[in-house]
């Protein structure tokens, strides 16, 4: 199955699409080696990276969303959350050597409280249909 991502995320969507793609690249780079020697990531970590842009695009909160540790419901199938936690588990603490702003940013928005979701929060995606 091909998910469609030609799509661009708007506000904090982009940020966060960024960071955990910055995530995602260094964890490949050191765990499917083999696999990713004459592209950038193989083709599983390429289709999670799919995944993971298809459910910021849908995420109810919205362009002012705060990082999904804090939500109170969950985006992600079981499956992908637990490939999204060893992924950013091993590489969270790499970025603080090859992307710095990125995770000093990451860490400031897993501190901020969620405010709680109301109708004037729009997903990315009814924000790009209307």
């Amino acid at each position: 199955m091909t998910i469609n991502t030609n799509f661009k995320l708007l506000g904090k969507l982009n940020r966060e699409y960024l960071t955990i793609s910055a995530m995602i690249e260094i964890y490949c780079s050191h765990h499917h080696y083999e696999k990713c020697k004459k592209v950038n990531l193989c083709e599983d970590c390429e289709s999670f990276k799919n995944y993971v842009k298809q459910r910021l695009d849908r995420c109810p909160y919205g362009i002012n969303k705060p990082t999904c540790r804090q939500y109170p419901i969950h985006c992600y199938n079981d499956q992908e959350k637990v490939k999204s936690q060893t992924i950013m588990r091993y590489s969270g603490p790499k970025m603080m050597y090859k992307h710095q702003i990125m995770a000093i940013t990451h860490l400031i928005n897993d501190k901020r409280k969620v405010k709680a979701l109301n109708q004037a929060m729009t997903s990315n995606r009814k924000i790009r249909k209307s």
